[in-house]
C-alpha cells in the first residue's frame, strides 16, 4: 500500500509539474502576445502621425502646450488625397457673396461691448511665414485617447440634429442633444453668422461641447453632406478643455469619409495666420466682456469649391467640390447651434455646459448667441433667412430663442447648464 501511496504522490507531483510548465508557457505566451499587440498598436500610431505631421519650416510652441508647425503650403494634409495630386492651389475664391454689411458703429452699447478683438494663443509667441500654413501638430497621446487610430479626428454617426424625427430612440441611440435654429426647403449656397465664444464646462473626457454652422446636403440615411466649422471644448480630441477654432466635412453620414480640421485630406488651407484646431484667446466670461467670431462659408459660383472665411481678414481655404455628392451643387438644409455629448455619465443627465452654461432667457451676457445670421443665395447674395424653425431635443436641459432686431439682424440665445432639478 504504501508504495502504491507514493507512486500516486509522484505521479501527482509530475502532473502538477507539467501543468506549471504549461501555464508557464501560456502565461509567456500571452505576455509576448501582448507585447507584440503594444508594439504593434505603436508602430501603427507612429506610421499615422508620421503621415499627419508634414516636415515644417518652423515650429512654434503655444503657451497651451500646443506647438504650431509652419509647413509650407503644398505639402499640407489635402495633398494625400489621390485626387488631388496635380491639383493647382487656389489662391482665393473667384467671387465673394455680397450682402449687408452689419454696422457697428450704429450698435447699441451692448453690441459696441463685443468689438473686442479675437485671436488664438499661439499668435503669442511668433506667426508663419508667408507661403506656409499653420497646423496643429499631432502628438502620440492624442491618438492614443481615440477608440483607434483609425477613428482618430472623426466624429461618431448620428450627430446631426434631426428637426424633423425627435425620435426618443434616436435620440438615446446617439447621445447627442442639440439647440438650433435652421432653414429647408430652398438652395442654400453659403451661411455665416457671428457667434459668441465661452469655455463651456465638460463633465467627461468623452462629452464636448460646441457652437457651429452646419451645411447639409442630401437625406439623414447614409449619404448625408456636412460641412461644419465653429468653436468646441473637446478633451478627448485635443487632450484639454481649451475652446478652439473647428471644422468637419464628411460625404457619408461620418462613415469612412472625413475629420475634424487638417486631420485627414480634404480641405485645403491657403491662409498663414490661422490654425485649425487652435485654442481661441480670449473667451466671454457671465457678466463681463463678450468675444465673438465670425465664420462664413460659401460656394464659389465659378469654381464650385466650398470656402471658409473667419472673422473679416481670414479666408482660410476651401474644401474641393469633387469630394461632395449632393454638396458639390448646393446644399438643402443650414442649421446654426450647440451640440453636447451626453453620455449619462452616472445614469443621469450630464452636466455638461451648452454655451455659456446659461438658458437662452438670462439673454446678453450671460446666454450664449448667434447673430446676423444669413444664407448664401443662387446669386451669391448673403440675405436674412427665411422661415427659421427651431429644435431641441429637451429643453430643459438646453433651449434656444429667436429674435430679430437692427443690429443683430436675425439672432438667438442658446444653450443651458444641462443636468438641473428640471432635467434630472
Amino acid at each position: 500500500m504504501g508504495s502504491c501511496g507514493c507512486g500516486g504522490g509522484a505521479h501527482f507531483s509530475r502532473s502538477r509539474v507539467l501543468l506549471l510548465v504549461f501555464c508557464l508557457l501560456g502565461l509567456i505566451s500571452l505576455s509576448c502576445a501582448a507585447r507584440l499587440s503594444v508594439s504593434r498598436q505603436k508602430l501603427e500610431v507612429q506610421k499615422h502621425l508620421n503621415r499627419l505631421n508634414k516636415p515644417a519650416v518652423k515650429s512654434i510652441e503655444s503657451p497651451d502646450g500646443d506647438i504650431i508647425d509652419c509647413v509650407h503650403m503644398s505639402h499640407q494634409p489635402a495633398f494625400d488625397h489621390p485626387y488631388l495630386k496635380d491639383h493647382k492651389i487656389q489662391m482665393r475664391p473667384s467671387y465673394h457673396p455680397e450682402g449687408r454689411v452689419f454696422d457697428d458703429s450704429k450698435a447699441s452699447t451692448e453690441s459696441k461691448e463685443r468689438k473686442n478683438p479675437v485671436t488664438q494663443l499661439w499668435h503669442v509667441n511668433d506667426k508663419c511665414p508667408e507661403g506656409t500654413i499653420p497646423i496643429r501638430r499631432t502628438k502620440e497621446d492624442d491618438v492614443l485617447r481615440a477608440s483607434s487610430v483609425k477613428r482618430y479626428g472623426r466624429k461618431k454617426h448620428r450627430a446631426i440634429p434631426q428637426p424633423r424625427s425627435a425620435d426618443p430612440d434616436l435620440i438615446n441611440e446617439s447621445g447627442h442633444q442639440h439647440a438650433i435654429a435652421y432653414v429647408e426647403g430652398d438652395k442654400y449656397y453659403g451661411a455665416k453668422a457671428t457667434i459668441n465664444v465661452w469655455e463651456p464646462k465638460i463633465q467627461q473626457p468623452n462629452e464636448f461641447s460646441l457652437s457651429q454652422l452646419w451645411i447639409l446636403g442630401g437625406s439623414f440615411g447614409q449619404d448625408l453632406n456636412s460641412i461644419e466649422a465653429g468653436w468646441q471644448v473637446s478633451p478627448d480630441l485635443y487632450g484639454d478643455n481649451n475652446t478652439r477654432l473647428f471644422t468637419y466635412w464628411t460625404s457619408d453620414a461620418y462613415q469612412a469619409t472625413g475629420c475634424y480640421n487638417l486631420l485627414c485630406s480634404g480641405f485645403i488651407q491657403i491662409n498663414s495666420e490661422i490654425a485649425m484646431g487652435a485654442s481661441i484667446s480670449p473667451v466671454s466670461g457671465f457678466r463681463n466682456s463678450q468675444y465673438d467670431i465670425s465664420i462664413l462659408v460659401w460656394k464659389d459660383p465659378k469654381e464650385g469649391h466650398w470656402w471658409m472665411q473667419f472673422g473679416n481678414d481670414y479666408v482660410l481655404g476651401y474644401w474641393p467640390s469633387f469630394l461632395f455628392s449632393y454638396l458639390a451643387d448646393s446644399a438643402s438644409m443650414i442649421e446654426w447651434g450647440g451640440e453636447v455629448v451626453n453620455s449619462e455619465p452616472d445614469g443621469r443627465h450630464t452636466s455638461t455646459q451648452m454655451g455659456s452654461g446659461r438658458f437662452p432667457e438670462e439673454g446678453f451676457g450671460k446666454a450664449s448667441y448667434f447673430r446676423n445670421i444669413q444664407v448664401v443665395d443662387s446669386s451669391n447674395n448673403l440675405k436674412a433667412p427665411k422661415g427659421i424653425g427651431t429644435f431641441t431635443e429637451k429643453s430643459n436641459c438646453y433651449d434656444v430663442q429667436t429674435g430679430n432686431n437692427g443690429d443683430w439682424g436675425h439672432y438667438f440665445y442658446y444653450g443651458g447648464p444641462g443636468r438641473n432639478e428640471n432635467c434630472p
